[in-house]
């Protein structure tokens, strides 16, 4: 989802705001997800190993990632 922008002649109004303040907020969680995984390198380099054992560790790094939003 990606919100309204304005333009110079058709200016936002307040619920469009209000609409883009909430999508904002949805998006930076997942964003900070994203930038989580790129530190650990599985999304934003080539892969080089085999194609099975992608999906296992992909989940566990998305597993510690869940087990810190706990503690």
């Amino acid at each position: 989802m990606l919100p309204k922008r304005k333009s110079k002649k058709n200016p936002l109004t307040k619920e469009e705001k209000k609409n883009n303040k909430a999508i904002s907020k949805m998006r930076v969680v997942i964003e900070h997800v994203f930038a989580i995984l790129k530190k650990f390198k599985i999304i934003s380099e080539k892969y080089r190993n085999r194609r099975k054992k992608f999906a296992l560790r992909f989940n566990l790094i998305a597993s510690i990632y869940n087990l810190q939003l706990l503690i």
